[in-house]
């Protein structure tokens, strides 16, 4: 298993990835697998490519089955903060611990380039990503009730944050 900075020659497969995520797992993501799959291939590759933003997945045998993303704040006052996003491993790769080895590069590279705090979101009831989270020290500090709605039904969204300074 190989864990990595996504680049943008990996948008094809990215790309790939993020809908299969997205039509597997809708009540997990604010964004939607419609919206994804109109966008055109650059768009993911500008995705991996920003200056701001930091991807990485993961690589079984050169196969990317895995993700997770790292979005910095870029205002002045929340410039000490990112929000992580898009975490996804593929079920049949599952229980082998690399949703872990996804969120620590991304935790080693947020506290080496000095983040001091990540945010992030869990859909409601979602345990194994709850464990995932708080076994990395995450805590919750909200649900937000009705947070996203997909046809007609609504979930709810715990809000997690992981303080850097402190561990």
């Amino acid at each position: 298993m190989d864990i990595r900075r996504l680049a943008a020659s990996d948008a094809p497969a990215y790309r790939a990835v993020r809908l299969r995520s997205l039509r597997e797992y809708p009540e997990a993501f604010t964004s939607s697998y419609e919206e994804h799959d109109a966008q055109p291939l650059d768009h993911a590759q500008q995705r991996l490519a920003s200056p701001v933003n930091r991807f990485w997945g993961a690589f079984d045998d050169a196969q990317l089955c895995g993700t997770i993303g790292l979005e910095p704040e870029t205002r002045a006052k929340n410039r000490h903060k990112a929000t992580v996003v898009g975490m996804y491993v593929a079920p049949e790769r599952s229980g082998r611990g690399i949703g872990r080895r996804l969120l620590d590069a991304l935790v080693k590279d947020a506290r080496e380039s000095g983040l001091e705090m990540l945010v992030l979101t869990v859909t409601d009831g979602n345990q194994h990503a709850l464990r995932l989270y708080q076994g990395a020290g995450f805590r919750s500090f909200g649900i937000e009730p009705h947070a996203i709605r997909i046809a007609g039904r609504t979930y709810a969204k715990n809000h997690m944050y992981l303080d850097l300074t402190t561990s």
